[in-house]
């Protein structure tokens, strides 16, 4: 299984659309989850694998969302795990910022925070959609996000504005995910909401914090793009190959 598609183009928007949230939710969530048993402090070794279980929970009501509305429209019949399983590194149009290893704490961290960010200003605006199952997830979603975007800014100004040591692996973290960003901000042809849009905002929010935690802004630099289309680093396949071994070796499988 590949790509979905249908002849309806406001049909294939939704489907489209779903599949980068539960991609991108998804693989992040599987890069935190390396984590679990290996945090810093019990307490934040609990909080990061809960936030893990957030994102991986907001994945499956994606790709229920997307796959129900496939199904409807008269095709082969597909469900949650087909669409995580079954798919190449090709299919997935996760943004490339979700796939970086998760390096240190501090990357582990300020990726969270810049993805959060994100989240929380796109789930605002899908909360209102017309579609009442996509709006019900960004509502529910919402709720998660807005504790992630809390719990990791208060981690990136702790690191930032902490000592030496924790200060200069956040500027590392920084030059290893700033370029990632742009990304973000990129439309797609099937978007429910103006990403572009939301840049703006997005800025003020984190540069607000990047200044508490004293960090200074990175320069303009060249943004990385290519996930949204399934051009993805070699990080992705490695993913993958390990999330999808066992239904790739043992079709059908189930606990």
């Amino acid at each position: 299984m590949n790509q979905l598609k249908v002849n309806n183009p406001s049909v294939q928007s939704l489907i489209d659309y779903a599949l980068f949230w539960a991609d991108s939710t998804l693989i992040i969530g599987q890069r935190n989850s390396e984590w679990c048993g290996h945090g810093p402090v019990l307490e934040q070794d609990i909080a990061i694998t809960n936030i893990t279980l957030d994102l991986i929970g907001q994945a499956r009501n994606f790709y229920q969302l997307a796959a129900s509305i496939y199904n409807a429209n008269g095709h082969e019949q597909i469900t949650e795990d087909s669409l995580a399983y079954h798919r190449d590194e090709r299919a997935y149009s996760n943004l490339l910022i979700t796939e970086l290893p998760k390096g240190d704490w501090a990357q582990t961290i300020l990726r969270q925070y810049f993805f959060s960010v994100f989240q929380q200003l796109c789930f605002e605006k899908l909360s209102t959609h017309q579609h009442a199952d996509l709006s019900a997830i960004a509502v529910k979603s919402l709720k998660e996000t807005r504790y992630h975007v809390k719990w990791s800014a208060e981690w990136v100004i702790r690191l930032g504005d902490g000592t030496d040591e924790s200060h200069n692996r956040m500027l590392q973290a920084m030059d290893s995910l700033w370029m990632y960003t742009g990304e973000m901000f990129t439309n797609e042809r099937n978007d429910l909401t103006d990403h572009k849009a939301l840049q703006e905002s997005w800025t003020k929010q984190v540069n607000a914090v990047l200044e508490e935690a004293t960090l200074p802004l990175p320069s303009p630099c060249f943004m990385q793009t290519g996930g949204r289309k399934g051009i993805h680093t070699e990080h992705l396949g490695y993913i993958l190959s390990e999330m999808q071994y066992l239904q790739k070796n043992y079709p059908g499988a189930t606990w």
